[in-house]
């Protein structure tokens, strides 16, 4: 896992595109299912990376590895396909304001007086740079052309790594956190990037990054004031008015340097959606199963088959 995250960091580097926020109208009540997933062909003579077709599609780069594991990040195959995973369970939280789930990189904003909701990629704090989890706070205040002031701590960071880090970056398109900045509680914001990479990767130093099309967005629709939600919930399940039950399932955090570092899964937390989701009723376990051992990010219908019993013509 080390090895492909560091490999989508170089990749990334190669890319500068922006995007733009995939808005979905709101499901109706008791449904959380949104969206529809598509898929694309890649045309011959491709010299794009996986991240330009993330960036495209309002993905992060984390997102599209889930949905396309076996596809190349620098040069997907010409002629191959790439499933794009436009589909998503809303988190299980009040639609309101910005809901940041950090399991599976995106920001969900519910602007007022609106039945949609917008979904935006993020990047996220390094292991052991760690964005908040399960956190309450509220929109401060924002900022054009923010300034940054690195703490001690991150010049040592990237001292140990052989580089200088001025103590003061000054406002415009050099600075780290891009042209735009969100201030949320007192110590971290939502920003923008000066490389247009680490969208969908655990790459700054705990803040919350945006391509520069979505941290615009964002800034000038986001009032001062508003609501803003962190979760860290992998899985994520529905049961929709129809009666079907589905599950999204992404790949856990890490939860230190060890588990950042391995080749193996990290656990899935024995939550309390967990349990409901592999005692509940009308549940094919198989099904549910292979779900949570995939982890594609895409939800996936669990639901058990229906059996339609034979009618007893002698009972008539």
């Amino acid at each position: 896992m080390r090895c492909v995250k560091l490999l989508c960091c170089c990749v990334a580097l190669l890319c500068a595109q922006g995007a733009q926020a995939v808005s979905y109208p709101l499901p109706p009540e008791g449904s959380r299912l949104v969206g529809s997933p598509q898929t694309i062909t890649i045309a011959q003579g491709n010299t794009l990376p996986l991240e330009a077709f993330a960036a495209k599609y309002g993905q992060g780069l984390s997102n599209m590895l889930e949905a396309n594991p076996d596809a190349d990040p620098f040069l997907p195959k010409a002629g191959s396909q790439l499933v794009i995973p436009q589909q998503v369970i809303l988190p299980a939280t009040v639609r309101e304001g910005i809901v940041i789930n950090v399991a599976e990189m995106r920001l969900y904003y519910y602007p007022k007086d609106s039945n949609t909701v917008e979904i935006l990629p993020i990047g996220i704090g390094q292991a052991g740079r760690e964005t908040p989890r399960n956190w309450v706070t509220a929109v401060e205040s924002k900022q054009e052309g923010p300034t940054w002031t690195p703490t001690a701590n991150t010049r040592k960071a990237y001292e140990k790594e052989g580089k200088t880090l001025p103590a003061f970056v000054p406002a415009g398109p050099d600075n780290p956190m891009g042209l735009y900045a969100i201030y949320i509680g007192k110590l971290y914001a939502i920003h923008g990037t000066n490389a247009n990479f680490g969208i969908g990767l655990r790459v700054s130093q705990g803040c919350i990054r945006l391509r520069s099309d979505d941290i615009k967005y964002l800034f000038d629709n986001v009032p001062v004031g508003t609501r803003v939600q962190i979760i860290d919930q992998p899985v994520k399940i529905t049961t929709e008015p129809d009666g079907s039950s589905w599950v999204e399932v992404h790949e856990p955090l890490s939860r230190n340097r060890a588990e950042f570092e391995s080749s193996n899964k990290v656990p899935l937390p024995a939550t309390p959606v967990l349990h409901a989701l592999m005692k509940g009723e009308g549940i094919d376990a198989n099904r549910a199963n292979q779900a949570l051992e995939r982890r594609s990010g895409m939800p996936v219908n669990i639901s058990a088959p229906v059996v339609n019993h034979p009618i007893d013509k002698q009972s008539l």
